[in-house]
């Protein structure tokens, strides 16, 4: 294996997932999104976990994370608490969640 490769197999996984609120919903998605905050940083292989809200659009919320593999973020993507957190969304975002996911570059 040649150190290209085996750089390739070590790179963690970041993602970038924003959720957008409808303009009177903002707290609500704030509430259930933070609630995710405490059991994800639990689970194995999440490196960062952070929320962000736009300071000139309230309505939009960003996920930075940063995952061991992507094996531990499609376990967190399954988990109880994430799926739990979904259920929630019907009628609180404007659109389905936007989760992208990225290599790191430099």
């Amino acid at each position: 294996m040649t150190n290209d490769q085996s750089h390739m197999t070590t790179q963690t996984l970041r993602v970038v997932a924003r959720l957008v609120a409808l303009p009177d919903k903002v707290e609500e998605l704030k509430a259930i999104l933070l609630g995710l905050i405490e059991p994800t940083r639990q689970e194995v292989g999440v490196i960062k976990y952070e929320l962000l809200q736009n300071q000139a659009d309230p309505t939009d919320f960003t996920f930075v994370e940063e995952w061991a593999s992507a094996e531990a973020l499609d376990t967190h993507l399954a988990s109880t608490h994430l799926q739990a957190a979904v259920d929630k969304l019907e009628g609180v975002v404007a659109a389905p969640p936007d989760i992208r996911r990225y290599n790191l570059l430099a």
